[in-house]
């Protein structure tokens, strides 16, 4: 029976292979279905190639659960077998991490690190040691655990260290930085870290440091999450210079594997008239080798991101520093190109137009988070830029598609309600509704926990008050701005600082407190200088210090400002703050008794104010306009406990491979649609799943 079983395994490897995965599962599942039964130690490893079968191809993880649970029965009466004991505790981890059930989790991995600790199998005993140290702090970040977390990690890198394995220390050293940034109680803590990483990568000798692809990209992104947070743009520039480098030659070399793969495939079928079932017909299917971005050795299952979701965010970090610079072409490229990899990547999730969350695989949630979330920050620039531009349509359309998405997958993508309702605030004051722009900002403050998010927030309605002009809204911009100031020195970085500092400086002058704005207003622009290099808030800076030079009839100091405000205005085509510069240039000629200028400047300004206008006008008359600056949130369907919790594994929709006990690929049910799946699990913590 032995060699039944063996010529069994061999014939499901050649199914695999072949990507005929429905018959390499029912290869397996005859020896599981035997009446004649087999030695245990096959059936056990026969059931842990079907479980990681079912993992890798299917979406149904509660049959992979089941054989798991099997195979762990019956090593309980086999005293040896560390590996395969190793392999059913790692398999059973990832069941019960994908169907939400972590307290499982956590006491199988615990029962992992206890056998792999007093093992003494040497370098694999201490491998499995660090896979189980590595899940167990995913597992513990789910539930909010980072100091839980961080010590999990530092026992694999202290494993690591032992072993004299620095990949394997990077991978830890990253992982801590990762959680460190996600926590963010310390810079200073978070900076030991950084430094820590640099010391470990910088040990790692250059040719496997280029090998280490997964490695390379994990840490630089890390490192850029990092300089972002604490406003470093120059020492950041060079690394998404560097990232973008390593990016575009990666995706050279994958098209010339591609390339020769279809010329290989060419031949292939001319000789044999048969294609082999592609592998996203079953959904959920396992990536090629090349597509991975590997952190870790085997049995660590050390992948961060797939190689598609860490393009797209190298495409989103380009976006996020070209931004501030108006590098607005490169910006628009880089967008359509991380939404068109972001859309191919939803499809194969099951994701096409009108499916909705509760339609979802369960399997598939987090990884379409993932996108989801990623798509929703590409859409957050392209507003953001649209408005910049004065391109109100195009800022609503990008904001309808956030809103529409928010609706379809209001649980996944619950973080992004707030950043949905700041842009509505944004568009609102863009188009002058000032009124419904504070409601909007005043929203935001509601919904998020982010101290930074709310501090920008009462800024931004504070801005939207002073824009008013009447005392009481004076007053109440007072009301917000005060508090903010009263802490800014505790935000990380100076994104809070500069924008608090041009507000207030605003309104000082709108109070006649001159001299106290333009210190406060000095002290801004330089900092924005210096840190940010945010071109339109530096134009918006120098168009209130000259209409401040202005006030104080020091027509010289104005004259310079002003034309460097409307230089940088014209470079963003920014038509508000150009028209604002204007009307200051037609006080100064008026003040310095400049006739011929005055005049050909009011002809200039007039331009610039019809075409503003018109612009208005088309977006105020959109059927999408009034719903946009509303003074109501967004209605989406919160799912409830229950709704949440359905997550039994059910038949596929698309695919019939008649497989007996098996895969999630069963007959579509014609007379009523698949039962809502959704993972039980905090799904408000999904972009914490997986460091």
């Amino acid at each position: 029976m032995e060699a039944v079983a063996e010529g069994l395994w061999e014939l499901a490897e050649q199914h695999e292979q072949s990507r005929e995965i429905g018959k390499a599962v029912k290869c397996l599942e005859a020896i599981c279905q035997s009446p004649i039964s087999f030695l245990p130690i096959v059936e056990i490893k026969t059931r842990l190639r079907l479980a990681a079968l079912l993992l890798k191809h299917s979406h149904n993880v509660n049959h992979a659960k089941s054989h798991l649970e099997r195979s762990q029965l019956l090593l309980k009466s086999i005293p040896s077998c560390f590996e395969l004991k190793c392999r059913a505790y790692s398999l059973l981890s990832q069941c019960y991490h994908l169907v939400g059930a972590i307290p499982a989790q956590k006491q199988i991995l615990n029962k992992g690190l206890e056998l792999s600790a007093i093992s003494g199998d040497g370098f694999a005993g201490r491998l499995w040691y660090c896979n189980f140290n590595s899940q167990l702090a995913n597992a513990l970040i789910i539930e909010g655990d980072y100091h839980g977390s961080i010590s999990a990690l530092e026992q694999g890198l202290t494993s690591a260290s032992e072993m004299f394995y620095p990949e394997l220390q990077m991978f830890f050293a990253t992982s801590i930085l990762h959680v460190r940034v996600m926590q963010w109680d310390s810079t200073n803590l978070v900076e030991e870290s950084v430094n820590r990483c640099n010391l470990i990568w910088e040990s790692i000798e250059p040719e496997k440091r280029q090998q280490a692809l997964g490695l390379l990209f994990y840490h630089e992104l890390l490192q850029l999450f990092y300089l972002l947070r604490i406003c470093d743009y120059k020492t950041a520039a060079q690394r998404i210079d560097k990232l973008d480098a390593v990016m575009k030659s990666d995706l050279q070399r994958m098209q010339q594997f591609q390339d020769l793969n279809n010329e290989v495939g060419a031949l292939n079928h001319s000789s044999s008239g048969k294609t082999p079932l592609e592998p996203a017909y079953f959904g959920n299917v396992k990536r090629a080798c090349e597509e991975k971005l590997e952190l870790a050795p085997p049995p660590i299952d050390g992948e961060w991101l797939p190689k598609s979701a860490v393009y797209a965010l190298v495409n989103l970090m380009v976006v996020v520093f070209s931004r501030p610079k108006g590098l607005f072409k490169e910006c628009q490229k880089r967008i359509q190109s991380g939404l068109q990899i972001i859309q191919d990547e939803l499809v194969k999730l099951g994701i096409t137009e009108g499916i909705k969350e509760v339609e979802l695989q369960h399997s598939a949630i987090w990884m379409a988070g993932v996108y989801l979330m990623l798509l929703m920050q590409f859409l957050e620039n392209k507003v953001a830029i649209d408005l910049t531009r004065t391109e109100f349509i195009e800022a609503q359309e990008a904001l309808l598609q956030m809103r529409n998405w928010f609706v379809r997958f209001p649980t996944i993508l619950q973080a992004c309600e707030s950043i949905i309702e700041m842009l509505r605030g944004q568009y609102a004051h863009s188009v002058g509704c000032y009124s419904e722009a504070v409601f909007h900002f005043l929203e935001v403050s509601k919904l998020t926990q982010s101290k930074s998010m709310q501090a920008m927030s009462h800024i931004y309605a504070a801005v939207s008050y002073i824009c008013i002009g009447d005392a009481e809204s004076s007053a109440k911009a007072v009301d917000l701005i005060g508090p903010v100031l009263g802490v800014i020195d505790s935000f990380v970085g100076v994104r809070e600082k500069t924008t608090a500092l041009y507000t207030y400086g605003f309104l000082l002058m709108r109070q006649q407190n001159l001299q106290e704005a333009r210190v406060r207003l000095a002290a801004g622009l330089q900092t924005t200088h210096t840190y940010l290099g945010n071109l339109q808030l530096v134009s918006q800076y120098l168009t209130v210090l000259g209409n401040l030079a202005l006030a104080l009839h020091d027509t010289g100091q104005a004259r310079e400002i002003l034309r460097s405000a409307l230089t940088l205005a014209k470079k963003l085509n920014d038509i508000p703050t150009q028209t604002w510069v204007l009307s200051n240039f037609t006080v100064l000629y008026q003040q310095s008794a400049e006739k011929g200028s005055e005049m050909e400047n009011i002809e200039y300004q007039r331009r610039k104010v019809e075409e503003l206008q018109q612009r208005l006008a088309i977006a105020s008359s959109s059927i999408h306009h009034n719903e946009l600056i509303e003074r109501v949130r967004i209605q989406a369907h919160q799912l409830n406990e229950n709704e949440m919790k359905r997550a039994i594994a059910g038949p596929s929709k698309t695919v019939d491979l008649d497989i007996p006990e098996s895969v999630g690929l069963l007959t579509p049910q014609r007379t009523m649609p698949s039962a809502a799946r959704l993972m039980d699990l905090n799904i408000g913590r999904l972009g914490k799943r997986k460091l």
